[in-house]
């Protein structure tokens, strides 16, 4: 299946663990595996002090789950390690998911236990794709989460994704399409470009500039070839004099300078100063070095018009994981009937029962808590908003979700449900869940 033009999404079946296909092989035995179920991932809680999270990964592990097959590689490799007998292998040779897929939809805001996902289907069918739900939406969500705060502390100043460097170069490519969901404007990592469709931009690195001589040699190089309007990084040496010599080649129409060391608040503003000395009053800063969340926010009385972030926002700045989990809330028995199941240890308790989820909203539209019902549809006051959206229908992909689509319109759904919570959203200081979730049983 082609998500853009040239790129194919690859097999996805073996981007599991080994004991889902050991349960898929008991159940078999048993005669279980074919029972009807209802599996659901959500996060138990928010990582610690974060007052919200964001939904993301949800087109990839759609992609994904439309590809999940096992080839004649995969079988082989199965049958000879022992993994599984001829009975599973046989199932597994003709596996392709048909049941029904709900959830969030990409961008969406969510809460201890929102019902992020919902997967129906035989057991067989649905509990081969716990791994792969959760590596996906634990990772991507993490970095929408992150990127979302990062956004947030912005301010409206644009923010660039640069973390390949800092990651695996597959999560790469992952946490540059879930920035962009979260509101990051462009990415420097060309894979989630022709993947997804996202604007991809760079210039140039230090090793540029030592590459030539002198300084000047080498921003003439730069400008001569990317053109006027490109962004110098001015602190590979001296900051004020790289300034003064990128304004002699370039002059006022000097697109950006670029500072990645240093006190990145003081050098802001006498670079801004300096510039307009220079008569470059429209020559934007671009802020790099280690930024998070707390950094940016540091530099909004700065005059800084871009921030480009890497290390943190790969690495979830601080929440690497989302922590959701994939549990079986309910199943049928052998009188055909769907009976409620959830785990009840301690700290890891589950509720059973088919969810549904609500965003209760005031009379201005404004975010007021999750509601959400087992086994029925929470009361609508009239303008509040369901959240569970239907990705799957009867194994069939349903279109919006995937490809380049799917990001712009999770883009837009983020936007949309950061506009309609509470204030409380926007400060980085730790606190409680920005909603409370409210369970509404039968």
């Amino acid at each position: 299946m082609s998500t853009s033009a040239g790129w194919d999404h690859p097999r996805t079946s073996f981007y599991t663990d080994h004991y889902e296909l050991t349960m898929l092989q008991a159940s078999l035995h048993s005669g279980a595996a074919h029972r009807k179920s209802v599996f659901e991932a959500f996060a138990r809680r928010l990582p610690d002090g974060r007052r919200y999270g964001i939904v993301a990964g949800t087109g990839r592990l759609l992609e994904g789950i439309a590809n999940f097959r096992f080839g004649e590689a995969e079988l082989d490799f199965l049958a000879r390690t022992n993994v599984v007998d001829d009975t599973t292998l046989e199932y597994l040779a003709s596996y392709r998911f048909s049941g029904d897929i709900w959830g969030y939809a990409e961008g969406e805001a969510y809460f201890p236990s929102s019902p992020i996902l919902i997967v129906e289907g035989t057991f067989a069918e649905a509990c081969m794709l716990e791994t792969y739900v959760l590596s996906v939406l634990n990772h991507d969500s993490a970095i929408a989460s992150a990127a979302s705060r990062m956004v947030s502390a912005a301010g409206g100043r644009p923010c660039v994704e640069m973390g390949s460097r800092r990651t695996h170069e597959e999560a790469a490519a992952s946490a540059a399409r879930a920035a962009v969901i979260a509101g990051f404007g462009s990415t420097s990592n060309l894979e989630a470009g022709i993947r997804y469709g996202i604007r991809t931009v760079g210039t140039a690195a230090h090793s540029f500039t030592l590459l030539h001589d002198t300084e000047r040699e080498a921003f003439e190089a730069q400008i001569a070839s990317l053109g006027e309007g490109t962004s110098l990084l001015v602190d590979t040496y001296d900051v004020e004099q790289a300034v003064r010599t990128a304004v002699d080649i370039a002059g006022p129409r000097l697109g950006a300078v670029r500072l990645d060391s240093g006190d990145l608040v003081a050098q802001a503003q006498w670079v801004r100063r300096l510039l307009d000395d220079l008569g470059n009053e429209d020559t934007k800063i671009m802020v790099t070095s280690d930024l998070d969340e707390y950094a940016i926010a540091a530099l909004q009385s700065a005059p800084v018009d871009a921030y480009g972030v890497g290390t943190s926002l790969v690495t979830g700045s601080g929440a690497p994981t989302a922590s959701m989990v994939y549990k079986l809330v309910s199943r049928t028995g052998d009188d055909g009937e769907f009976v409620s199941v959830a785990k009840a240890a301690k700290n890891k308790a589950s509720v059973g029962g088919r969810k549904y989820a609500l965003r209760k909203l005031d009379s201005r539209g404004a975010a007021t808590a999750e509601v959400v019902g087992v086994g029925h549809r929470p009361e609508d006051d009239g303008n509040d908003r369901p959240l569970l959206q239907q990705f799957m229908k009867n194994g069939e992909l349903l279109p919006g979700w995937t490809g380049h689509e799917g990001v712009v319109r999770a883009a837009r759904r983020h936007a949309d449900s950061m506009a309609e919570l509470p204030p409380v959203v926007n400060r980085l200081q730790r606190g409680e869940a920005a909603i409370p979730t409210i369970y509404e049983d039968n």
